[in-house]
């Protein structure tokens, strides 16, 4: 057969629910074969970048490597933001390119292009993938592809990138029957046992233990493990930006979320606690802040992880476990069963006396308005029927993450370590799709939404349930606030210079039903009108202060437990 038709069968084989991709002359051939044989979706975006959100999400939902094409040059550098968030974010992703014919490459020639839009994407790809590489032989690309696919979804989930010249994908191909691929089963570390023996231990001798958990649990699909544990060892949870959907918001145990923009309650628990238990969290500076020999202190901690990179790297000291989250967490289900753990009910009882007092829609007490983290608790309440919150990067994600009330099977995404503006609506179409068209609520800042909006062709195309919440302050806030604190209110290029359109206006252009709301008392009946159009888009543009900044926030340079706006800084930011 031909390889572009050997490609469409591998991805029919390993139950690919659908490709993103924008059509260009080098995939040419891979669009016609999956087309004709039309067993995997293919989902046409308006930005190759766009393409690569959406696989990233779809890879977070299915758990399958989500899938992008882009034709080379342009097409293929377009995708580098999307794979390096996939890459930071552990998201199981394969990004496939096309290239000119392999006669055209210039090869060692010393000039720097020889095929129209010929470009080095996998010597641009290499840093920011688990492996890239091209297929310089077609009888090769059967071991590419599976390859691929292991590399993605295997260890550490991320990206892998590969480049197929022209030429190879036009070329026939022999090969034997194609099988869905069967993860092996993770190998049990060597040290676990004595780990869990000294972990318990310290258990039983703490007062006040805490989890922790990251974007590790669901990146290894152990989210339902993780909540059995809890239920046996009963200890507060805290949770990293990438972590708020391991636990839903009803559970008895579940805390908060912590480091620079965490919940206040959280980083107070955090500083009084004498047992720390992270698991598949890196620990990076937006959850510890710059002083991490404070964070650290006197406390214990116990620390598990698939990436050996990431143990005692910034925080050290700690107790390691190389291992994936899965086996250890059944393993560690079995170990609680068979001891006698303490309650940690008096513990928790102190940690909700702290929520109390400094309850989150309390943060921005004189706000003219709509109090934005009021706003998202009340738009929780009436997203039952979405099946999660894809959010964009800026205030609002900060806003979202401490307030958000998730039910159990509700997803969280968001672009964590690329941090990357207009992630959320071409996300939010790549997850629903990914989820037979499963509805989805997509919360995006005024600035963000515009770095990917032509995505609202793509929503309006194909029909998709996709409710928009753009939360609209008419300015970079996250940067605004910044240049607040450090540049003496000088808000160049975040307000002076800036500007946003009136977006219920934008949308109707696309045939989006949109409303606009500025009061808190429009909230009520806006957000059930956003709900009225269950079958097809809305959108509700919700207008915020514009010096509205987002709080508690780590004053940086000083332990976690000293926030903003009661305390100061003690050095610029530098991250």
């Amino acid at each position: 057969m031909k390889a572009s038709d050997y490609l469409a069968e591998f991805l029919a084989a390993r139950e690919v629910p659908a490709v993103f991709e924008m059509s260009g002359g080098m995939i040419t051939h891979l669009l016609d074969s999956i087309g004709r044989l039309g067993r995997t979706r293919i989902v046409s975006v308006h930005h190759e970048q766009a393409a690569a959100f959406a696989a990233d999400a779809a890879g977070r939902i299915s758990g399958i490597p989500g899938v992008a094409l882009a034709t080379s040059g342009p097409g293929a550098t377009n995708l580098l933001t999307g794979v390096g968030s996939c890459y930071f974010d552990s998201a199981p992703a394969v990004f496939i390119t096309g290239q000119v014919n392999r006669h055209e490459q210039k090869g060692d020639r010393p000039i720097r292009q020889l095929g129209f839009q010929e470009t080095d994407i996998v010597s641009m790809a290499r840093p920011i993938t688990k492996a890239a590489w091209q297929v310089c032989q077609v009888e090769d690309l059967p071991d590419a592809l599976e390859k691929a696919f292991a590399l993605a979804g295997g260890g550490r989930p991320g990206p892998v990138l590969l480049d197929l010249p022209m030429d190879i994908q036009r070329a026939q191909i022999t090969s034997g029957d194609l099988k869905p691929m069967v993860a092996p089963a993770a190998p049990e570390s060597a040290g676990r046992a004595g780990f869990l023996d000294e972990l318990f231990r310290c258990v039983a001798a703490a007062t006040r233990p805490l989890i922790l958990v990251g974007g590790g649990i669901r990146s290894a699909g152990a989210a339902k493990l993780f909540r059995e544990l809890l239920s046996v060892i009963r200890i507060p949870t805290v949770y990293s930006l990438m972590g708020v959907d391991v636990l839903p918001y009803g559970d008895p145990f579940r805390v908060g979320m912590i480091g620079s923009y965490g919940n206040r309650w959280a980083n107070l628990a955090i500083g009084q606690s004498d047992l720390l238990i992270v698991l598949g969290s890196r620990l990076d500076i937006r959850q510890t802040g710059s002083d991490t020999a404070n964070f650290k202190g006197r406390r214990t901690v116990f620390h598990v992880d698939c990436d050996e990179g990431e143990l005692n790297n910034r925080l050290v000291g700690c107790h390691v476990l190389h291992e994936q989250l899965a086996p250890f967490l059944a393993g560690a289900i079995q170990e609680a069963k068979a001891r006698n753990l303490p309650n940690q009910a008096g513990w928790m009882s102190e940690i909700n006396q702290l929520r109390k007092k400094w309850p989150d829609t309390e943060e921005l007490d004189s706000i003219q308005g709509v109090n934005p983290n009021s706003f998202l608790h009340e738009l929780s309440r009436v997203s039952a029927p979405a099946l999660g919150f894809v959010v964009d990067v800026g205030q609002h994600q900060m806003w979202a993450a401490q307030s958000l009330e998730l039910h159990p099977r509700q997803r969280f995404l968001t672009s964590g370590g690329m941090g990357s503006m207009g992630f959320a609506l071409p996300a939010a179409i790549g997850a629903s799709h990914a989820a037979n068209q499963a509805p989805m609520v997509v919360i995006a800042g005024d600035g963000g939404f515009q770095a990917n909006i032509q995505e609202l062709q793509t929503v309006v195309r194909d029909k998709l349930p996709l409710k928009i919440v753009v939360i609209n302050n008419q300015c970079h806030g996250m940067v605004r606030q910044f240049q607040e604190s450090y540049f003496e209110a000088r808000y160049q290029s975040t307000l002076w210079g800036y500007s946003a359109p009136d977006f219920t206006r934008v949308a109707e252009a696309y045939g989006i039903p949109a409303r606009s709301i500025t009061d808190a008392t429009e909230t009520e009946d806006s957000l059930a009108w956003l709900w009225q159009n269950s079958p097809g888009p809305s959108l509700l543009q919700v207008m915020v202060d514009t010096h509205a900044n987002a709080y508690p926030k780590i004053a940086f340079g000083r332990p976690m437990t000293e926030m903003e706006p009661f305390a100061t800084p003690l050095e610029m930011e530098g991250t």
